[in-house]
């Protein structure tokens, strides 16, 4: 099954796409049980406190969000597909968000606006 990973899964993952095996009549909540087997990393990314996926992160499977199929994480994949998964991208916990860099101490602030 071809993954991409996007924003933040990218840094864990190591590349945008991947092939992950899954077994003929795995689902999409299959595939998320392999994928948080292969890089644990991703589970604080993708899951909330009760180990669910967190309502922030989107599955497409062939460009339909997991929560618009019919089955949801219980529907099966034929391996054909195309599965994108984003993570949480603004706001949400601050464990998630990636720091600011500093500012420059050699930079002049900016000019208050009139």
């Amino acid at each position: 099954m071809r993954v991409h990973f996007y924003a933040t899964l990218r840094p864990i993952v190591g590349e945008k796409t991947v092939d992950i095996p899954l077994p003929e009549g795995a689902t999409v909540g299959d595939l998320l049980d392999a994928i948080l087997r292969r890089w644990p990393a991703l589970r604080e990314l993708l899951l909330d406190e009760r180990g669910h996926l967190s309502r922030h992160v989107h599955i497409f499977v062939d460009g339909r969000s997991h929560a618009h199929l019919p089955e949801a994480l219980a529907t099966p994949l034929t391996g054909a597909e195309q599965l994108d998964i984003f993570p949480a991208v603004a706001g949400g916990h601050a464990r998630h968000r990636i720091p600011s860099p500093s500012p420059d101490p050699g930079a002049s602030a900016p000019a208050p606006r009139p």
